[in-house]
């Protein structure tokens, strides 16, 4: 792994390590137009060839919130109200893909580069997996 990023909700709840394959300037940053992700300002990557570890203090501070489709986890903190990244089970190679909420990483701004705006209204959940096998990331759970 070419670097690993480390980061969480405000209150320590929720803690993140990000394992990049390569250094983060090269992550696509994208900027999901949904009005969760618009309201929440998120700035989101995953590294298909890394790996995103979520350690949950107490999981009954854990939100799953669902909407659309129903086959995402969006996870907040129950705490401080942080959104730090979303899930989705991939049932067909039994594992956990994720997404990584930008904001919620120890990172210099500068390293951040613009984030592209991403439509997704149009994707059904079968195309909706589709993309996120090429662009999400596996995640682990601690």
């Amino acid at each position: 792994m070419a670097e690993i990023i480390k980061g969480g909700c405000h209150c320590g709840n929720l803690a993140l390590t990000f394992h990049a394959s390569k250094p983060f300037e090269d992550m696509p940053i994208r900027a999901c137009q949904c009005t969760f992700c618009r309201k929440h300002n998120v700035r989101a990557t995953a590294d298909p060839e890394g790996r995103l570890e979520i350690k949950v203090a107490d999981q009954g501070k854990l939100s799953r919130y669902r909407m659309g489709h129903g086959i995402t986890d969006f996870l907040v903190c129950r705490d401080c109200g942080v959104y730090v990244g979303a899930t989705m089970e991939d049932p067909e190679n039994n594992q956990i893909l994720a997404t990584c909420v930008v904001n919620t990483l120890e990172l210099d701004p500068a390293r951040i580069a613009a984030p592209a705006e991403a439509h997704y209204d149009e994707e059904t959940p079968g195309s909706r997996l589709e993309r996120r096998r090429k662009r999400w990331m596996k995640v682990e759970f601690g």
